[in-house]
């Protein structure tokens, strides 16, 4: 069994909008990358509450802690979270090295990670692994990005944004 927070989205969405390894740090381009979605993903390491503050008015907004949350603010974040949306279920987890079974045989369509800051879409058995890299300070030399994930017939499309920056 998993041990997540659960939560089903009622109303249609077209576009989530998926952001992690913020680290404290809002970017005009990912806000600007984001506007339009009907939703908002982010996978963790927020770094302030100003960060998910600055998030909220674009679309609803559904957040887990990362390794590096800390404070009061994030006590009402969960580590894990299944969201239920089209019928499709997304699992969030900070660093997928953490997780602890197979979603394949637990219904999971995409899995939703962030910690490395580098942005990645794998398949495997049937199951989406989507990191949409770091939109906080950058790290190395690896890009500064969003995503973008479309669930089309109950199929799920992930994209990779680099920002300009």
């Amino acid at each position: 069994m998993i041990r997540a927070s659960q939560r089903r989205i009622p109303k249609p969405v077209k576009v989530i909008g998926l952001i992690s390894d913020t680290h404290g740090l809002v970017r005009p381009e990912a806000l600007e990358a984001l506007c339009g979605v009907d939703l908002i993903i982010h996978a963790g390491d927020i770094g302030k509450a100003e960060v998910l503050d600055a998030l909220k008015p674009i679309a609803p907004l559904h957040a887990i802690r990362g390794n590096n949350d800390r404070g009061t603010w994030v006590k009402k974040l969960p580590d894990t979270m299944i969201l239920t949306v089209g019928g499709v279920k997304l699992y969030l987890i900070h660093d997928v090295h953490e997780l602890s079974f197979e979603p394949s045989k637990d219904g999971i369509a995409a899995v939703i990670s962030g910690h490395s800051h580098k942005p990645s879409i794998v398949e495997r058995d049937g199951v989406l692994f989507v990191n949409p890299g770091s939109a906080g300070p950058r790290r190395f030399k690896l890009p500064v990005a969003v995503g973008k994930l479309r669930i089309i017939d109950g199929n799920v499309k992930v994209e990779i944004v680099e920002l300009k920056l």
